[in-house]
């Protein structure tokens, strides 16, 4: 059978290429214009811009004068170009004759009108793809489906990006082994819907990272009281026994369990806060001559058999916690804080911590069937038989209709049901509705978005999605889930192409839980939040860093962008928002007094803290870090790429790193490191930009801490200069000029939300309707919702483009 499904879904997808398609572009066509004659703006460009941009030198790759001012629209690609480098000044460059800014917001606006006015006339809709769910929406899709919350990272492997973007349809390709991935993963969804698991139970295991602290209470999910520690949510697949153990860290090299003496640590083991194991590790038989000695080896095994209980546990998901009890400890001295040194750095005065925790079950002959949500979920309706084959239709039609994200027909059920009868005849009814959800989650019409055509239309014509189509797209948006039975019901009665029914659902769904989606997947990779869980701080030169700090600076920015969400706050507030959300031990690494637990807050910041906004969170510096130092290079092309919308181009071949100085005493401030870069010619033209905007950020090192000198004991030089040559000398007056260029922030937001929603990069055709969805937001002072309901409605979202489909 696993053979069958692997043709099934390769050949279908086959298939599913030839039938969709995306669409581009506009929306109100702008008002006429009375801009002066193309002359007149063709006599700006000839003083300021063919001295450079000709036939001859073709600065940057582009020949100005073989252009027709007259008609944008026949080279819309390099004229969009000019545009954006006028908005942000960066064309001319600095030190160069520039028009003033009425003249040059004149030719703007001419470029512009004439730009948007083709695209309304002729809009070109892009490239058409077949999309693939990406791992984030196969995993929220079954939590919708059937109320289970699966461990995804154990299933599938992460996907690749595109444009950003790890949704990005030419991305998500199907290889033969993942295609293995789905079934083994649709095969494990089953039986856990209907807690059936089968087969021997396979231990997993979940590791402490090495860098947490041991020393306090890390997490809310933690007792009062305890220290160290793991906390996950893990699903148990069944009723049944379980085991559960922990196993402590090891000194490595043989030399047995760290930090085990006398001294007596209560290790506690609990499942939703409720104990159901604690021991006391260590005490008088771990003396010096025991613990190095012959007796090690059965010390160690009490130890360990005093570290796992078996229990039985009701099966869905649960709280699983293994913590030592908080208890005072002597440090030995050091010429750092204790609380500032990084583990293995830090001294811990005795103090053992786990390596990891390991759950093994149902065990053999222990698993019952449970009462859960995915059960309940699934069966919808009580067999009057062993093989009842109208209330499996009944199941089954449920299931399909939400997992194909539309009504089914005969045709669509007709796998599942046959999967249905095989299973029923062997194994009963439960195991035939186990075998037909297995074929709808490998069914390729659940694992792609495939979107209908209607019949007749011309190759290359652009059309409007159908309702059920377009509920499909804003559902995958917002929630980067599959649509709920209200955007269905919707839908299904043609109503959601109206735009205060697409309106309604859309403030619905932004008020829902679930978009949080938006700031796990939108604002986790556009503002590189998810490189801070893979980022590692050099310990020896960054030794007060540790996991718990790394996980304040991932919740700090997704606690930020959500409140822009959930508020519906102006999205130029990202840019200079006056508050931010701390705990503890976040504020002591911004040197913010007042705040103390580990329970994030909201912290109201002065006009002058150099932690307003997005360029003062220490995520965003870190991860425009490299380990062990800044890099002005990195941070600068950050802000070029996100802020205003003009990322660099790629650098040359072979260009040499810098230098590495081990004795920090001797290590050249990064403004005179990075000098070298900027007397290259072939550099120079990026690097003027990128480092004149990372040197703003230099006071913050590579983890986001304040300093005032190097360690070299030179003072920081924050200074710099934007692109259209406005000074500025660190980040608070870095903020202010950018704020006052938030037009170019603002396009760039939309263009990063636009290549979300589409799945897909943005071409230059699609940029009137960027402008055209900036225009609709203005009237709401560009809130987050605003921008949100301009691109529902925008032509790219809601249109596509007919292909030509063989019969």
């Amino acid at each position: 059978m696993k053979r069958r499904l692997t043709f099934l879904i390769v050949t279908t997808c086959a298939i599913l290429v030839l039938a969709y398609g995306v669409r581009g572009s506009a929306q109100q066509p702008p008002a006429a214009s009375s801009q002066p004659a193309a002359e007149t703006h063709q006599a700006v460009l000839g003083k300021y811009c063919y001295t450079c941009h000709n036939d001859k030198l073709k600065s940057g790759g582009l020949a100005l004068t073989a252009l027709d001012i007259s008609a944008p629209a026949k080279n819309n690609e390099a004229w969009e170009h000019v545009i954006r480098k006028l908005e942000t000044g960066a064309m001319p460059p600095a030190g160069r004759p520039r028009p003033d800014k009425a003249t040059a917001d004149s030719l703007v606006r001419y470029l512009e009108t004439d730009l948007d006015r083709a695209a309304l006339a002729n809009p070109n809709p892009g490239r058409p793809a077949l999309q693939r769910l990406n791992r984030s929406e196969y995993k929220n899709a079954i939590r919708d489906l059937l109320a289970l919350d699966i461990d995804i990272a154990s299933m599938l492997p992460p996907d690749t990006a595109g444009y950003g973007f790890d949704n990005n349809a030419d991305a998500l390709t199907l290889s033969s082994a993942l295609t293995e991935r789905y079934l083994s993963a649709a095969a494990k969804i089953s039986q856990a819907a209907l807690t059936r698991p089968r087969g021997v139970p396979t231990p997993e295991t979940f590791f402490e990272p090495t860098d947490r602290s041991v020393a306090t209470r890390w997490n809310d999910e933690m007792p009062f009281g305890t220290r160290g520690g793991i906390a996950l949510h893990y699903l148990f697949p069944a009723d049944g026994d379980y085991l559960i153990e922990t196993r402590p860290k090891e000194n490595g090299a043989n030399d047995g369990f760290e930090n085990f003496s006398t001294e007596i640590h209560q290790l506690d083991i609990a499942i939703d806060n409720v104990k159901l194991q604690s021991a006391g590790l260590g005490g008088p038989e771990w003396s010096g001559t025991n613990r190095l000695g012959p007796q090690r080896a059965a010390l160690e095994q009490k130890m360990l058999d005093q570290m796992k209980v078996t229990v039985h546990v009701k099966a869905g998901e649960h709280l699983v916690q293994a913590y030592f009890a908080q208890k005072t400890a002597t440090i030995g001295e050091d010429l750092f804080d204790p609380s500032l040194r990084r583990e293995p750095y830090r001294p811990t005065g005795g103090m053992p911590k786990l390596s990891y925790l390991r759950i093994t079950g149902p065990l053999t002959g222990t698993a019952t069937t449970g009462d859960t949500d995915s059960r309940r979920r699934v069966l919808v309706c009580s067999p009057s038989s062993a093989t009842d084959e109208s209330c499996a239709r009944r199941i089954i039609t449920t299931l399909a209709r939400r997992a194909y994200r539309r009504p089914v027909t005969d045709a669509d059920i007709a796998v599942p049901l046959a999967r249905y009868r095989a299973g029923a005849k062997q194994g009963g009814f439960e195991s035939g509705v186990e075998m037909a959800l297995r074929s709808i989650l490998v069914s390729p019409k659940f694992i792609f978005r495939v979107e209908s055509q209607p019949p007749g239309v011309a190759p290359n014509t652009a059309y409007r999605l159908s309702d059920i189509d377009l509920a499909s797209r804003l559902s995958f948006f917002i929630w980067s889930s599959i649509p709920d039975e209200t955007l269905l019901d919707v839908a299904a009665k043609g109503a959601l192409r109206r735009p205060d029914v697409m309106q309604q659902q859309v403030r619905r769904m932004l008020a829902d839980p679930k978009s949080q989606a938006l700031v796990d997947n939108f604002a986790g990779q556009w503002l590189h939040v998810r490189n801070v869980q893979t980022h590692q701080p050099s310990p020896e030169t960054l030794f007060h860093f540790d996991d718990n700090l790394r996980t304040a600076l991932e919740e700090e920015m997704n606690l930020f962008f959500g409140s822009i969400v959930r508020e519906n706050r102006p999205i130029t507030d990202l840019l200079d928002a006056n508050y931010t959300f701390l705990n503890e031990r976040l504020a002591r690494h911004y040197g913010i007094p007042g705040v103390q637990g580990e329970r994030f807050q909201r912290v109201t910041l002065p006009a002058d803290s150099v932690r307003g906004g997005l360029l003062g969170k220490g995520a965003i510096l870190m991860s425009t870090s490299y380990p062990n130092r800044t890099s002005p290079v990195i941070r600068g092309k950050w802000i070029l790429e996100n802020v205003f919308g003009t990322p660099p181009p790629p650098p040359p071949p072979n260009v040499p790193a810098l230098a590495e100085e081990r004795d920090p005493r001797k290590v050249l401030p990064m403004r005179e490191q990075m000098a070298a870069h900027r007397k290259n010619p072939v550099c120079a033209g990026c690097h003027s930009q990128m480092d004149q905007l990372g040197f703003a950020l230099e006071n913050f090192d590579a983890i986001g801490e304040w300093r005032d000198i190097y360690v070299s004991g030179t003072r920081v030089d924050a200074s710099g200069q934007l692109p259209d040559g406005a000074k500025f000398g660190g980040p608070v007056e870095l903020r202010k000029l950018l704020r006052d260029h938030s037009d170019q922030f603002l396009t760039t937001v939309t263009e990063k939300l636009l290549t979300y929603a589409l799945g897909r990069g943005l071409e230059a055709s699609d940029t009137p309707a960027v402008r055209a969805i900036k225009r609709g937001a203005a009237t709401d002072n560009y809130r987050f919702a605003s921008l949100i309901q301009q691109i529902v409605v925008s032509t790219p979202f809601t249109e596509r483009l007919s292909v030509e489909v063989s019969n």
